[in-house]
């Protein structure tokens, strides 16, 4: 692999700042990631769908797909979008599983809180499942739009970078996501005697 680049706005060959990183970086980086945004990548793949009982083996099979490209990383660039990208094609791949589409009686919806007030327990679990279920009424290629910007609190940039779509379709399935998602938490609040 060679040190030059060429730029694709100005057509100019360039030298990159930083060398490419070694192998032996490269890890070193990967197990720092690793302890630093796991708990990233499974709140980014349980706001994407993922249920509870396949959040541990979907955030290992997201990491594992980080370690094999992890010298690929450009480290001026943010991770946390680069994360997210990686988190979205395993969630997508996932959800089209045909084995998945089948809700297993008797799991968990939400792990246990141990928020010592009772009361906002309840509040906050009820308010999550709301959120959790409006996401889902959302298209796929939108949800992770919507959760990459709104809850994952990227740049539209980031996202486009990071999902390999246009910026212009970043904005569009915001826009149509914010629709959807606010329709949904208003039916659903509606349906449960909420004002």
């Amino acid at each position: 692999m060679t040190d030059w680049t060429l730029s694709r706005q100005s057509g100019e060959v360039a030298v990159p700042a930083q060398p490419l990183p070694s192998p032996a970086r490269a890890r070193g980086d990967f197990e720092l990631w690793f302890e630093q945004e796991f708990e990233y990548v499974w709140t980014a793949l349980r706001r994407l769908g993922v249920r509870e009982a396949d959040l541990e083996d979907l955030v290992h099979e997201t990491f594992l797909r980080v370690h094999r490209h992890s010298a690929s990383y450009e480290p001026d660039r943010p991770l946390r979008p680069w994360l997210f990208g990686f988190a979205v094609r395993v969630a997508s791949e996932f959800r089209r599983l045909a084995r998945n589409r089948v809700e297993v009686p008797g799991l968990p919806e939400a792990p246990p809180d141990s928020s010592p007030n009772a009361e906002e327990l309840v509040s906050s679990a009820q308010e999550r499942r709301l959120v959790l279920e409006a996401l889902d009424a959302i298209d796929w290629e939108r949800r992770a739009v919507f959760v990459a910007i709104e809850i994952q609190e990227h740049t539209g940039p980031e996202v486009a970078e990071s999902l390999g779509i246009p910026l212009n379709t970043v904005y569009s399935r915001l826009r149509l996501a914010r629709e959807e998602f606010t329709a949904a938490f208003r039916r659903l609040q509606t349906r449960r005697g909420r004002p």
